[in-house]
């Protein structure tokens, strides 16, 4: 099966070379996901748990353009600007996953696209 790309009806164009998600087997590769809002294309306002809820948010789009669900998520990385926003992203992970939940990495990082303070990608099944 050819590789193809996955859109949502955000109308946002990646910042970059790449796609939302590719699909090309079962499997759907999201790419990351910032706490854009999509309406303003400007940062959520506030701290690293609000910049989560939507950049998991924008997982969600994601995830349903590809005729997909939460449940359906394998594996998810995180990264996180500040490693002292672990917590306050854990409690806003946990309102978009359930258990058994998907396996995660949380990884700190130097900088992340637009100066978010969180990023999230996902391994789809």
């Amino acid at each position: 099966m050819p590789r193809q790309a996955v859109t949502d009806t955000r109308d946002e164009a990646p910042p970059g070379p790449f796609s939302p998600a590719v699909t090309g087997t079962p499997t759907v590769f999201v790419s990351g996901q910032i706490g854009q809002d999509p309406e303003t294309d400007e940062l959520a306002a506030g701290d690293a748990a609000a910049q989560a809820r939507q950049a998991l948010t924008n997982l969600h789009a994601v995830l349903v353009a590809a005729g997909k669900t939460e449940a359906d998520v394998i594996r998810v990385g995180v990264y996180l600007a500040d490693m002292a926003d672990y917590a306050a992203v854990n409690a806003v992970y946990a309102e978009f996953f359930s258990a058994p939940y998907p396996a995660r990495t949380a990884i700190a990082v130097a900088a992340l696209p637009l100066g978010a303070l969180v990023e999230v990608d996902a391994v789809v099944g």
